[in-house]
């Protein structure tokens, strides 16, 4: 168990150190090294300033937004959510400097797009350095099948049967591009335009490919762009994360009003375009650089080390033998249709939770009281809710003319180990909400 939460953690300051299936074309390694040395805004990679702010030991500042403020001064506690971070309070740092604090640049676009919550600023006093170790989502994979397997019983015999068979079934429709995706991650490289179209019409059965195909497209303009905008931000050590909100509106309509990467799943010809649009010195490598990257990543993610991606096939194989060759993709897919089931909410907590305490242990045994989305330290960091040796204070928070923040009235509200409450976007299939 120990082993599979340390494997979907990444900390760039140190080499790469995953096990990964045989055969690959490129190691993590390889894949670091480009990213950091051969692209514009690879060295932020190891040096953001978030990073050196958990190295550095010093208490940190981070912003909040929250609808909920009454409630949390009446029941004086807050509550923690699940999603990329697993179980914790979703922040993004805050920058102390001689006129107030300054928001990340993540957390200045929240701001500027949810003007009806209301800022926090939690200040969190660690008791040591703080490991630059990020949980990334993409990993969780073998740890969703195995909750799975493990609460399963909690399913009638039928939830069981009908969950599994939409597994199998949607393992299946995509299996070609699997099959695909696997090959041009050992080096048999096949046409980038024909890739990207057979990826979107994958998403539609294996909605996790939309959320892959994100964070790749996510990754490519933060790292590549080069835009006053993005050196601006760069300057002050900060990856451009308006670039990836921006893609995602561009990308899907409506995705303003609900995020959902399930329905992420651009074309060629619409991709390119909309890369034109951000930064069009980005948009002629971009198919290239997603058939590469998004290849080698979903046979990382989705394979068990033990296999030889040379020799994985999807077509044809049953659910059974894929939860072993693929535990990560089957996972995956598994959370993914389980939290659509009618009765998921009132079984909510008993998966989710069981997530959230492995990880609490997880973090407060390697001392991470402020986990962070590690798909690359790109600012979404959180509090981990009962880590025991640090200190935490919350005031509500007043913006002035300069954008910078100022501690207003402080909040006597403790950490509780509690989830907020299930939601999970309507399902949607073929654009349409059942």
């Amino acid at each position: 168990m120990r082993d599979e939460w340390e494997h979907a953690h990444t900390d760039y300051t140190v080499p790469a150190q995953r096990r990964m299936p045989a055969s690959l074309a490129e190691s993590e390694s390889d894949w670091r090294h480009h990213l950091e040395h051969s692209t514009p805004n690879g060295w932020l990679i190891r040096h953001s300033a978030m990073t050196e702010a958990l190295l550095s030991g010093k208490p940190l500042h981070l912003l909040h937004l929250t609808k909920n403020l009454d409630a949390i001064r009446t029941s004086r506690q807050l509550h923690v959510s699940t999603g990329c971070l697993v179980g914790a309070l979703y922040c993004s740092p805050l920058t102390m400097q001689h006129l107030g604090l300054r928001p990340h640049n993540l957390g200045a676009y929240l701001m500027e797009t949810k003007p009806s919550t209301t800022p926090l600023i939690l200040e969190v006093t660690p008791d040591a350095a703080i490991p630059p170790k990020g949980i990334d989502y993409l990993h969780l994979g073998p740890i969703h099948l195995r909750t799975y397997l493990r609460y399963k019983s909690y399913l009638t015999p039928a939830e069981r049967t009908q969950l599994e068979r939409a597994v199998q079934t949607a393992l299946r429709t995509a299996a070609a591009f699997l099959d695909v995706a696997l090959s041009n991650a050992v080096g048999r490289t096949t046409p980038a335009p024909a890739f990207i179209d057979m990826l979107s019409d994958a998403v539609e059965a294996v909605p996790f490919l939309g959320y892959l195909y994100f964070e790749v497209l996510a990754e490519y303009l933060m790292l590549h762009s080069t835009t006053p905008e993005t050196k601006t931000y760069a300057h002050a050590g900060e990856l451009n994360n308006r670039l990836y909100k921006q893609l995602a509106f561009a990308a899907v309509d409506g995705m303003s009003a609900l995020f959902d990467l399930a329905r992420f799943k651009p074309r060629h010809d619409g991709l390119v375009q909309i890369i034109d649009g951000l930064d069009p010195a980005l948009g002629p490598g971009v198919a290239d650089y997603v058939r590469c990257r998004l290849s080698h990543l979903l046979a990382r993610t989705a394979l068990h080390p033990s296999q030889d991606a040379a020799c994985v096939t999807f077509q044809g194989a049953d659910l059974s033998t894929l939860a072993k060759a693929a535990p990560g993709l089957v996972g995956q897919v598994v959370f993914r249709e389980l939290r659509y089931m009618p009765r998921y909410r009132h079984l909510y907590h008993c998966f989710e939770k069981s997530k959230a305490l492995e990880a609490w242990d997880f973090w407060n045994s390697e001392g991470i009281p402020t986990p962070f989305n590690g798909t690359l330290p790109k600012g979404e960091i959180g509090i981990n809710p009962v880590y025991p040796r640090a200190s935490i204070r919350v005031w509500t928070a007043e913006q002035d003319e300069n954008g910078y923040l100022h501690p207003a009235q402080e909040l006597l509200a403790d950490f509780t180990p509690h989830l907020a409450s299930w939601w999970a976007p309507p399902r949607q299939r073929n654009g349409v909400c059942p």
